[in-house]
């Protein structure tokens, strides 16, 4: 029977979910995954074809309300200075992401014990260690050992090379005296399990046709089916189901024809990010759970933390050949990660590297900025900027705050009828103070480095990449949402594997570390199958 109980039920088939079903799969359990979105065809990739500028404005737009796909749902954050940006279907974001894969710090994990404000994890670095290790072997990360900013770390791959960008940049860099390293990719510089490596195309953002970019489509999720789980597509998840016992008992959803369908399951594990897993806990209501599945605490939803994004740009007068390579993978600085109080804020800020614009790109930013003119002058200003930029992006850690939350929106709804996310946001005092200090010190970096011209400005709207908080994980029930390793206070058989679980944001990309929770929680699980709902 297509609906017949399974033993584990998971909602999302993108970096936590691909994570969790092929490390529980050794259990032999029947295990079932249900995405929304489809799989992805990597010939139909837009840098397979000219136009691919073009097709990353519209069908591969990194925000949903402008893809405005079936499989997308609609977000209202019109009370947000920063956009929802994702992407729906087998893979997740990872579809889409830039790959730079940083690891939480230490600190991370004991802000309140280390800076009196948030509050620390329930777990630590060291416990995450083993898995964050087992996560770069699965995805194939490039990196470089020794960072001082780490604990030791040794990622299976070389770096990405650095290019004419890193390589300027990173003079800057020096020359004020300031940490750099290459950064940690989820791209593979050597081939790799089965995978060639990367070309240096440089779209990465609009899908990896190369399938050198670790997305999770072709990382984890071939060798979990060949264990055995079950991943349905065209899938969405309308709401999870609850017993008379209180015990989640499967997800009611409408199949690709818009069916609505009852799927039982013993375990239910939510893996649909920040805001996706809020939204359907709180669209299941019941008599039992009237403000949503596993809310007794009143914070699903609440806490919600992006990663507010500033940029700088420098124009040098070498070609820097900069749109060539891995758009968001060079190098890094965390020269201002940790705290300092005499910068006037708590918490800090990752310095991410990033390459230039293809020629549509570098057309339309030079367009923006009237840098670029149309008409007779066009084409010897198109040219002084396009392969001549090098872009530094700002990535502020964002504390949590209840009042910055995820709701229902009263009106606006999917093509199914369900209610979409609406976004409350502010950015905070403390979010603003640092990213007006990362701005100048970025303009530092690249005056230092060379650049005839410098540009800077931020927060950027559309680059809430990194949807984190809100489902957190503690040891108090009225506190948080889940335990240590994942499980409803509320509902014993309902664990959370996405970044909703994160108690503090840090101050970078979370993908590795959302996926070292994953595993983490996993192998949790396993470890307690005999007393999973004690």
């Amino acid at each position: 029977m297509p609906n017949d109980i399974v033993d584990v039920l998971i909602i999302g088939a993108g970096a936590s979910g691909a994570a969790v079903a092929w490390s529980l799969a050794d259990t032999r359990m029947r295990i079932l995954c249900l995405e929304q979105g489809d799989w992805m065809n990597s010939t139909e990739y837009p840098s397979t074809k000219m136009d691919w500028e073009a097709r990353q404005q519209k069908e591969f737009n990194i925000d949903p309300n402008v893809r405005a796909n079936d499989w997308d749902y609609p977000i209202n954050d019109e009370e947000s200075p920063i956009s929802v940006v994702n992407f729906n279907g087998v893979g997740g974001s990872t579809i889409l992401y830039g790959a730079h894969f940083p690891r939480l710090h230490p600190s991370d994990f004991k802000v309140k014990s280390l800076d009196g404000v948030a509050a620390d994890w329930p777990i630590d670095y060291d416990l995450l260690d083993p898995y964050f290790a087992q996560n770069d072997r699965m995805m194939g990360v490039s990196g470089l050992a020794g960072d001082p900013f780490y604990p030791p770390k040794q990622p299976p791959l070389p770096p990405i090379p650095l290019g004419l960008v890193g390589e300027t940049v990173a003079k800057g860099y020096n020359k004020l005296g300031w940490h750099w390293w290459p950064s940690d990719s989820a791209i593979i510089s050597q081939a790799y399990e089965g995978r060639d490596k990367c070309l240096n195309l440089g779209p990465c953002m609009t899908g990896c046709s190369q399938g050198a970019k670790s997305s999770t489509d072709i990382t984890y999720w071939p060798a979990a089916i060949r264990a055995g789980v079950e991943l349905k597509t065209q899938c969405r998840v309308r709401e999870i189901t609850i017993n008379k016992q209180g015990m989640a008992d499967g997800a009611i959803y409408y199949d690709a024809e818009g069916n609505e369908q009852h799927q039982r399951a013993e375990v239910v594990v939510m893996a649909g990010n920040g805001i996706g897993t809020p939204r359907i806990l709180l669209n299941s209501c019941s008599s039992l759970f009237p403000d949503g599945l596993a809310n007794s605490s009143g914070l699903v939803g609440k806490n919600l933390m992006f990663h507010p994004v500033g940029f700088v740009q420098g124009l040098f007068e070498e070609n820097l050949e900069s749109h060539k390579g891995p758009q968001a993978c060079c190098i890094l600085s965390k020269q201002f990660y940790e705290t300092d109080i005499e910068r006037g804020f708590t918490r800090g800020y990752n310095m991410q590297v990033s390459r230039g614009a293809g020629p549509v790109g570098t057309a339309l930013q030079g367009f923006v900025s009237g840098k670029i003119p149309w008409g007779s002058k066009h084409h010897a200003a198109f040219k002084e900027r396009f392969d001549h930029v090098a872009a530094l992006a700002i990535l502020c850690e964002d504390l949590p705050e209840e009042h910055n939350c995820v709701t229902l929106d009263p009106k606006l709804v999917d093509s199914d009828g369900i209610p979409a996310p609406k976004i409350h946001y502010k950015l905070s005092e403390n979010t603003a103070k640092m990213l007006k200090h990362g701005l100048s010190r970025g303009e530092e970096v690249m005056q230092a480095a060379g650049a005839r011209e410098i540009f800077s400005g931020g927060p950027v709207r559309p680059a809430g990449w990194h949807l984190l908080g809100t489902a957190r994980m503690g040891n108090d029930p009225q506190s948080s949402v889940v335990n240590n390793w994942g499980r409803s206070h509320d509902v014993k058989n309902l664990f959370i594997v996405d970044g909703s679980i994160f108690v503090t944001a840090g101050g970078l990309n979370p993908t590795s570390t959302i996926q070292a929770l994953a595993l983490y929680i996993a192998d949790s699980m396993k470890k307690n199958l005999a007393n999973l709902f004690d």
